[in-house]
């Protein structure tokens, strides 16, 4: 896999989110989680080295899971989110107010285990928050040395633009996929500042049915899956992209994995983003 960096971090450009090794609904504790310790442990065996998580997933499970796998984390970057909150399954609320988003970077630390976290996002601004509000608590943290590194997640260019001014931000976290490129113009803002940019739902949750007949004929090309190709074309699409494909399932962790050897031509690459 080739590298992308995250400040002085480097990582491999295919990392693993860790939202789907909860219970249904990113709710509780899945239903094997001897199972889901072993899913992380073979994605590190796998050469994955960014692992992608949040507060919100479970709430904290996912965050308790990857600390049972993997602490002390030797070798792999452990990023983090707070700003969401949770009443129940599938259900999602937002919360920058800085009181919420200091006690949600206190508890990431307790349950991962560690004094400073590798790369710490607000999750999604609030809209009866001001944005630079929510933001200096993350300012505040990194100085106090308790994460090395910030980002954003569903901002906009403005909202970036905002964040730059504020602080060094090493990636944002965007909904982007062969399906869905509404964040097109947060991405080239990413890769023209070298900020990594991590998108989510990169298989379009899991949909590739949309990419018609030249996914499904390219993926015969290639002796592949849809979501293999799915994956390769954004790896392909920006040396700023970090896909982190999820799942709570080994065989499509190594499926997904495999994807970052498959190499587009140009004319296969142009030809999906037409579709």
């Amino acid at each position: 896999m080739s590298a992308i960096a995250l400040g002085e971090l480097e990582v491999d450009r295919l990392g693993f989110g860790a939202m789907r090794i909860t219970g249904p609904g990113i709710w509780g504790p899945p239903a094997d989680p001897g199972g889901a310790v072993a899913l992380l442990r073979r994605a590190v065996e796998l050469g994955v080295d960014f692992i992608d998580t949040a507060d919100s997933y479970g709430p904290d499970v996912s965050e308790e899971l990857i600390a049972r796998a993997l602490a002390p984390y030797d070798g792999v970057v452990i990023a983090t989110k707070g700003g969401l909150t949770r009443s129940g399954p599938g259900v999602w609320g937002r919360d920058g107010r800085p009181d919420h988003l200091r006690a949600a970077l206190e508890g990431s630390l307790r349950r991962l285990g560690v004094e400073r976290i590798d790369l710490y996002q607000f999750h999604n601004p609030d809209a009866n928050v001001p944005f630079e509000d929510s933001l200096a608590v993350f300012v505040e943290a990194q100085r106090a040395g308790k994460l090395r590194h910030i980002g954003l997640s569903n901002v906009t260019l403005a909202q970036l633009e905002q964040g730059l001014a504020m602080a060094e931000i090493v990636s944002v976290q965007n909904r982007y996929s062969l399906f869905d490129r509404s964040s097109q113009d947060v991405l080239d803002a990413c890769a023209a500042r070298g900020i990594a940019f991590i998108p989510w739902y990169p298989l379009g949750a899991g949909d590739t049915s949309r990419g018609g007949a030249a996914l499904a004929r390219i993926a015969a090309a290639h002796d592949a899956s849809a979501a293999q190709i799915a994956l390769a074309w954004l790896l392909a699409a920006s040396p700023a992209m970090l896909p982190i494909p999820g799942t709570s399932r080994v065989e499509h962790l190594e499926e997904n994995v495999a994807a970052a050897a498959i190499e587009l031509t140009a004319a296969e690459r142009d030809e999906l983003s037409r579709a």
